[in-house]
């Protein structure tokens, strides 16, 4: 199929903390007990398709990039948002795109961050949606057929009176509905006309950019303003920020599919989950004879209906005796919520971001694209990291105003240039960074380097890092 899968990146996945986090959102997690994160799952379930079009939060670039390419999957391009402004500007910079390559290429859009069980139902309903697209100038969607009377999604209704199992057609939409009360839902159920919102699309790049035009001309054209002065940086493509933030930020619902005559949708059942909540990931989790699901180092006693998820890797997670709990701990917060009020731990995330606090934003362990490191200890004037460099990975050159280091490799071999000075350090060697005196960390090896470092100081922020060269564009 000449099809270009679109996959959007950009969410936050708030809900899901504290196991995502604004620089680690849920996408890049293996939240579903496998070995791909779900971004990895996305982009394989169409690896059949043309190499794809990624749109990506600026700040993920690099763990989006590696995570794609330790799958062996090389995209079309990734583009990159300057800012938020939700899916329709981000659909609309992805099509533009697509139009440099084909000008009649078809697009698939998917969000990052669902889960689809069953692959060959999937196929199926993307063969129908594709060939539909293709032939005719109109915007498909995917409608869940719903197996319970859900109030978290929005509604599609179907023009024919198609039976839920009709999963081999299509249908004209009739309308599209907000939200449903417990009443309207059960209602839905009952008709059989009515499928779940996906938030998945098939179309012409030029159908959706023509009914852009047609219905929101302002965000096709800061969109093609932002496009046409982009730039190209490594592997990314950097649209123009000024021009992009003249776009109003909205959805491809509001935008376009919800005042387009042209709109169809094709019933899917694939086992579709947007795991928008801990109560969805315990849902699609296998469970015991109790209905617990446990991750990680964990002990269940006497525990039903319980979701337990153990992200730390230093730490035994033990439950007894709970029932219809969510508990999720990670090495610098711990999450216990009943299952029924799950949904409220945007609440929380809320609080703590208005606080002056950082786990909204960060792990213990923080990613960056050389490696990573981990904040293990800190107190008065000193903070301890473990400092993890990739093969062939360097550190930006910088100098700090307010503290000096002491760095000791644990493993690996590491390059150090302290002012004019390289030195090659080995296990068990350690070295001196005076405050204010430019250096720079490299690992020359093939093997990861890992090095403790002990910071000292009257500032131990990230923000008293001054930057003079650096591989990553970073100021």
């Amino acid at each position: 199929m000449q099809v270009i899968p679109v996959i959007l990146s950009g969410g936050s996945g708030t809900r899901l903390w504290p196991l995502s986090r604004k620089h680690y959102p849920k996408q890049f997690h293996r939240l579903t007990g496998g070995k791909n994160s779900l971004l990895q799952e996305t982009a394989l379930r169409v690896q059949h398709l043309l190499p794809p079009i990624i749109v990506c939060n600026e700040d993920h670039r690099f763990m989006l990039a590696e995570q794609l390419q330790s799958i062996g999957i090389k995209p079309a391009a990734i583009i990159l948002e300057p800012e938020p402004k939700n899916t329709a500007p981000a659909i609309a910079l992805a099509a533009l795109k697509a139009q440099n390559i084909n000008p009649d290429a078809t697009l698939a859009v998917f969000p990052a961050d669902h889960v689809i069980r069953d692959q060959d139902a999937f196929q199926l309903a993307l063969d129908i949606a594709a060939s539909a697209a293709e032939s005719a100038e109109t915007l498909i969607t995917f409608g869940i057929v719903p197996t319970h009377a859900e109030t978290g999604y929005g509604y599609i209704e179907m023009a024919e009176n198609n039976q839920p199992t009709s999963v081999d057609r299509i249908a004209k939409v009739k309308q599209f509905i907000e939200k449903p009360k417990q009443p309207a839902a059960e209602k839905y159920l009952q008709s059989g006309r009515y499928l779940w919102n996906s938030g998945m699309f098939v179309f012409k790049a030029s159908t959706y950019l023509n009914a852009l035009n047609e219905h929101r001309p302002e965000i096709l054209n800061s969109c093609k303003s932002a496009y046409e002065k982009s730039k190209e940086d490594l592997d990314f493509i950097r649209v123009d920020a000024d021009a992009f933030a003249q776009s109003p930020a909205d959805s491809i619902d509001y935008a376009v599919m919800e005042k387009s005559r042209n709109v169809s949708v094709v019933p899917l059942a694939a086992g579709w989950s947007d795991i928008g909540s801990w109560r969805a990931i315990w849902e699609i989790l296998e469970k015991d004879q109790a209905s617990t699901a446990s991750v990680g180092d964990v002990i269940s006693i006497k525990s039903s209906n319980t979701l337990l998820h153990n992200d730390n890797k230093d730490k035994l997670l033990v439950a007894i005796g709970v029932d219809d709990l969510i508990v999720v701990d990670t090495p610098n917060s711990l999450l216990v919520a009943h299952k029924d009020h799950v949904q409220q731990v945007k609440q929380a995330v809320d609080q703590i971001a208005n606080g002056d606090r950082n786990e909204h934003l960060f792990h213990r362990e923080v990613h960056r694209p050389w490696g990573s490191y981990d904040c293990i200890d800190c107190g008065d004037r000193y903070q301890v990291k473990r400092i993890k460099v990739k093969p062939g990975a360097s550190l930006s050159l910088q100098m700090h105003h307010h503290r000096a280091e002491h760095w000791v490799v644990v493993s690996g071999t590491a390059q150090v240039r302290v002012g004019e000075k390289d030195s090659i350090l080995s296990e068990n060697e350690s070295i001196y960074i005076p405050l204010g005196e430019v250096h720079r960390l490299t690992n020359p090896g093939k093997v990861l380097l890992e090095l403790i470092e002990v910071q000292s100081g009257s500032y131990l922020g990230e923000d008293d890092i001054v930057r003079l060269d650096d591989a990553f564009g970073r100021c």
